[in-house]
Parts: C-alpha cells; structure tokens; sequence
C-alpha cells in the first residue's frame, strides 16, 4: 500500500470529534507526525501527551505531562534492559571463548 502524504497544510478545521478533535488539531496532527516519524507505541504517546498538554483542558496539563513521563520512563526503561541483556550475552560469549 502506497503511504499517503500525512501532514496537511495549515487551515482552519472543523471540530469533529472522531476524526479531528479540537484538541489534537494545530498545523499539523500529532498522528500524522507520528506516522511520518515511524514512532513506536510508547513514543507516539510521549509525542501525543506532551503536544496537548493542556489543550483538552488547562486543568489537565500537569496530567498530560505526567503521562508523556511515564511513557517515557517505560521507553528508557526498556532499552537499558535490552542493553543489559546485550552486555550480558557479549560478556557470557567472552568467557566461553577463554
């Protein structure tokens, strides 16, 4: 399937809010970056929660914030253990070969 050019030109938009929620809308839409940056899961949520901070509503910005740091958290998390796990098996196979 041929990708389709995501980011649209800046404009007014309607609030529909399946497909086009006022808080996720501004230049571009976030899913259309995301898609555009081939993000995976955890860190298309840290661009989704951090790009609408506040926007749904003010009073949620710390929440947004708090989310996208989560996220994160598990993104950073996840590539030191595979890290760990990759030094490990390096270390293992030089003790074998001694």
């Amino acid at each position: 399937m041929e990708q389709q050019n995501v980011i649209q030109q800046a404009g007014p938009q309607q609030n529909d809010p399946v497909n086009h929620p006022s808080h996720y809308c501004g230049k571009i839409e976030v899913i259309d970056f995301i898609l555009d940056r081939g993000a995976d899961y955890l860190l298309g949520n840290v661009l989704k929660y951090v790009s609408r901070a506040g926007k749904k509503s003010p009073d949620t910005e710390i929440q947004d914030l708090e989310k996208a740091r989560w996220y994160l958290d598990k993104k950073i998390g996840l590539l030191k253990e595979a890290e760990a796990e990759k030094q490990k098996q390096v270390a293992e196979a030089l003790a074998w070969t001694e």
